[in-house]
């Protein structure tokens, strides 16, 4: 089993961006002021080829982190063994600072959904979930960081707050988070409850990672996207993460609508200017 420790033991990365083909070109000839990538696990577990050559490269110039949409650690079907041994063999050849994926599940009876679905946040669930989080740990020997999920839907059978259930899994399976931004404020406005709350809820020792991206809206509800620039209210939310958790590697996350690297750049400067001042208080 992974040694139980409530103190953070992966090193703090600064401000980097998600790794996107149509970046590749531009950060290697001109990372401006990413400090490290995050890369998308799938896109990287194959015997060889382009995407393989191109990790290497920013293997040499970059700290990597490798971030997963595959495992399904909520899912009622087994965990996939042929997924965990590749998965367990990129990070043998990238060597990640860590390894995540999201608090979630994507397929049930064999059967892709290709989406992140939540999940009833009832305390079977719990013990599901930190059973399958221990096995994931011990396979790939090391602890993961799991996501918060977006959601537009509440199970009726909850018996737990949203961050009640993600702090329970991380403390019970010795786990780590990689706190969404975002998808806080996404699923806080669908759901009608408090952004604070959730943050006051999570405990600061076990957040290692955060996510910052943006959103649309449909109709009622804030749909997470990812395809457009973050917006003031989560610009705000994460000052208010910063100050609770103190220096915590971020990312600015795009999957769609990809813009030129100047922009990103742009948006990953201005957290680093929001987080700095208080991280010199903290200092």
């Amino acid at each position: 089993m992974i040694k139980s420790d409530t103190q953070r033991e992966l090193p703090y990365l600064g401000f980097g961006l998600g790794l996107r083909v149509d970046h590749y070109e531009t950060l290697i000839d001109e990372p401006g002021n990413v400090e490290w990538l995050e890369i998308v696990s799938e896109n990287y577990l194959v015997p060889g080829g382009r995407p393989l050559q191109w990790l290497e490269r920013f293997r040499e110039r970059f700290p990597l982190v490798m971030h997963g949409v595959s495992m399904s650690i909520g899912s009622a079907d087994p965990l996939d063994p042929e997924y965990l041994k590749a998965l367990a063999a990129l990070a043998r050849r990238v060597e990640p600072a860590w390894i995540s994926d999201h608090l979630c599940w994507t397929g049930v009876n064999g059967i892709q959904l290709h989406d992140l679905m939540p999940l009833p946040y009832t305390e079977e669930a719990l013990a599901h979930v930190v059973d399958r989080v221990r096995r994931v740990q011990d396979i790939l020997g090391r602890r993961i960081l799991l996501e918060n999920v977006s959601s537009y839907i509440r199970f009726a059978q909850s018996q737990l707050t949203e961050w009640e259930f993600l702090a329970a899994v991380a403390e019970r399976a010795d786990c780590l988070i990689l706190l969404d931004i975002n998808n806080i404020y996404v699923s806080a406005h669908n759901h009608g409850f408090s952004s604070i709350d959730y943050l006051d809820g999570i405990p600061a020792s076990r957040v290692q990672q955060f996510h910052l991206a943006g959103h649309e809206q449909g109709g009622a509800l804030l749909i997470d996207t990812h395809d457009a620039p973050v917006i003031d209210p989560v610009w705000a939310l994460y000052i208010e993460a910063v100050r609770r958790y103190g220096r915590v590697s971020t990312m600015i996350e795009r999957d769609d609508h990809i813009p030129p690297l100047a922009e990103l750049l742009s948006e990953l400067e201005h957290a680093r200017r929001l987080a700095a001042p208080l991280l010199q208080e903290a200092a």
